[in-house]
């Protein structure tokens, strides 16, 4: 689809251009032509030269673009509002412990499958990782439904959507262990040795059955794979830190503009109307990218013509050197002058970076399904590749400088551009997202270039900490704050001294807490507390004055059972009495049955005493998942902390506004 923005293939309009000339006896000077592909300008007037042509061909192009766009916006809009974004930041809250219903539901995977591929061909500067990740835990979502062991439990099913997580990174860049190791990293709250080897297990399968659909044509797993011989040199570690640096300064100033732009997007009428954003965006990018090929072609070939070394038989513009040698061994060239192509190239790729670094902002967030590996992948590989060009020609001019005396000599191939591509947007994706292991492992599961894990982990690790200088939170982290999901940060420390008591409610001038008595309230007082509060659940207390602990029970679980026994239990009025005992007391003979509902109370709630120190409450939090967590004294209930207390508490012992944590 990407490719029919351009032109269409006779021999079926489902090939793209480069299997439509697959067969095609063409020879080797003028291989992208081939009489099966017509782009649009042949197929309408006949012809491809002259303005007329080269304005229909920019028309279509734009038209296609829009269309796809506007398709992808409106399924989204329509039926899952929840497929729209890259969904990491979604999965990260849930795995934590916090419910979005429907947001891993069957619609949601249905449309975000579709929507995806259409946002992807309309030429939109996004990716479609981080949303595979998403339908990923979608599957693994619906599939938990089917069986009952993981419909009842919640801790078990967040263990299968970390391996879901770990599968969808596996088929989105064919990097089985990156994904278990990005998942570790990036995604999962809590990951236990067991949640380990299962995600290794189901990275392997989805990794097995890619391969075994072959969707690249060329038995390869891997996007972008690279082949690479030369050896890199010490002195080449500055250049990769320079790009580090680039890295997270790009990194950073990404995460600044695309939140300030998301709040934006908010709080004015902006956000009002996002079929009209969408179309405006994809226009501007159409536009601004039809007149340079290297705005013009996929992201995704883009990086791979980057991080391509060049051979004997390449002839794209970045290969287009001075040749002045006769004899080659094998496929290695000596480092040669630049020839004109390769100056075009240059300022062709300056332009497309300056493009690409300022639309990727609008881009990612809007209400299409949008990842963000390849946009940052491209930022950091075109710059990696002006930098290694320019290091390249300073090589072959200046040979005798002290800096390239001992170890490149003339007519030796020393620095391999297409390295410096690879390890810029290693730096890249490391200053926008702040991973480090999993993506060095993604990046050379990736390209295959395993003798280059030095270098990336060099550049990894300044761009991370030249982003954490400026600001602390990578972009998925800050897109949890800006939507005031209940987050709890496992990596920042708790260090204050306050303890339970200071954090639950009710506080001192508060009403009391609202409770629900075991053996005393009838049907009709159960639901008179159930409609005057918002509250997801009720402790459970032996009588009022005794305010004993019984066991904690859930709003929709009584909603539920009184709905139920209305309709089939006879008997059952207003007057009935509610029992959570495990024995009831005969009842006179006149009185309305009564509702037991011992089934469905939680007898386990999680309790601490209300001397129990702050630091340990907030770890229990992160490490269970907890929602809420009632607090007693000498068995009594005295309050509850639920999670968005403790946020509030953090916030305050930060001198922030507490209030200012919105949660919607």
């Amino acid at each position: 689809m990407t490719d029919l923005k351009e032109g269409v293939c006779l021999k079926g309009f489902w090939l793209n251009h480069e299997h439509c000339c697959w067969k095609a006896e063409t020879p080797f000077e003028n291989r992208d032509t081939c009489s099966d592909w017509r782009i649009w300008s042949q197929l309408i007037i006949g012809t491809t030269e002259g303005a007329f042509a080269y304005i229909l061909n920019y028309f279509m192009y734009v038209i296609w673009a829009l269309l796809f766009s506007l398709l992808a916006v409106s399924l989204v809009k329509g039926f899952a509002p929840y497929a729209c974004g890259s969904g990491i930041p979604e999965i990260k809250t849930i795995l934590s412990g916090f419910i979005i219903r429907g947001y891993l539901g069957k619609w949601t995977l249905i449309i975000k499958t579709i929507t995806l591929v259409l946002a992807v061909s309309s030429g939109l500067s996004l990716g479609k990782e981080g949303p595979l990740v998403h339908v990923a835990c979608c599957c693994g979502n619906i599939l938990c439904h089917l069986f009952i062991k993981y419909r009842k439990n919640e801790a078990k099913r967040r263990e299968v959507l970390s391996a879901a997580a770990a599968a969808g990174v596996s088929v989105a860049f064919g990097a089985p262990i990156g994904g278990v190791l990005f998942s570790l990293e990036e995604v999962s709250y809590y990951f236990p040795l067991k949640t380990l080897w299962r995600s290794f297990f189901a990275a392997l399968v989805a990794a097995f059955t890619l391969r075994s659909i072959n969707p690249f044509g060329n038995s390869r797993l891997v996007l972008f794979y690279v082949e690479f011989h030369t050896p890199w040199h010490l002195l080449e570690l500055v250049p990769f830190i320079l790009l580090g640096i680039f890295g997270g300064l790009w990194g950073a100033f990404f995460i600044r503009s695309n939140i300030a732009w998301c709040r934006r997007r908010k709080t004015t009428k902006l956000g009002r109307y996002p079929v009209l954003e969408v179309l405006v965006v994809t226009a501007v990018t159409a536009i601004l990218a039809f007149p340079n090929e290297y705005t013009r072609m996929s992201t995704s070939e883009l990086i791979s013509e980057l991080f391509n070394d060049c051979g004997i038989l390449d002839y794209s513009k970045l290969c287009e050197y001075v040749s002045d040698f006769n004899s080659t061994k094998g496929d290695d060239l000596p480092d040669r002058a630049a020839g004109p192509g390769v100056y075009t190239a240059m300022w062709q790729l300056a332009l497309a970076l300056i493009l690409k670094v300022f639309i990727t902002i609008f881009t990612f967030g809007m209400k299409v399904p949008s990842g963000l590996f390849i946009p940052s992948m491209a930022v950091g590989a075109i710059v990696g590749r002006l930098l290694g060009v320019g290091m390249e020609q300073l090589a072959y001019y200046h040979h005798d400088w002290t800096i390239f005396s001992g170890w490149c000599s003339q007519g030796a191939d020393c620095i391999t551009p297409g390295l410096y591509a690879m390890v810029g947007a290693a730096a890249c994706l490391g200053g926008v997202t702040r991973m480090t292991v999993s993506l060095v492992v993604i990046m050379f599961e990736l390209t295959g270039g395993l003798e280059y894990i030095v270098p990336l982990m060099a550049a990894a690790m300044t761009s991370k900490w030249v982003a954490d200088a400026i600001g602390r939170e990578g972009i998925y982290d800050a897109h949890i704050r800006l939507n005031g999901y209940p987050f709890l940060e496992a990596k920042e420390e708790f260090s204050h001294k306050t303890l339970a008591m200071d954090v639950m409610r009710p506080r001192r001038n508060d009403p009391p807490l609202t409770v629900i008595t075991q053996d005393s309230m009838t049907v009709e007082d159960v639901e008179v507390i159930i409609n005057e509060t918002t509250y997801s659940g009720y402790p459970v207390v032996v009588s009022r004055e005794s305010q004993r602990l019984v066991g904690f029970v859930l709003r929709r679980d009584l909603i539920i059972s009184i709905e139920n026994a209305r309709k089939k239990q006879d008997g059952i009025v207003s007057t009935s009495i509610i029992y959570f005992t495990d024995h009831s007391p005969p009842l006179p003979p006149s009185s309305p049955s009564m509702l037991k509902l011992r089934s469905i109370l939680d007898l386990s709630p999680f309790t601490v005493t209300d001397q129990t120190p702050m630091e340990i409450v907030v770890d229990i939090f992160r490490k269970l998942g907890l929602r809420q967590c009632l607090v007693t004294h000498n068995g009594k209930l005295l309050g509850i902390i639920t999670k968005k207390d403790v946020l509030k508490h953090i916030a305050q012992m930060a001198n922030q506004d507490p209030d200012s944590i919105l949660f919607n």
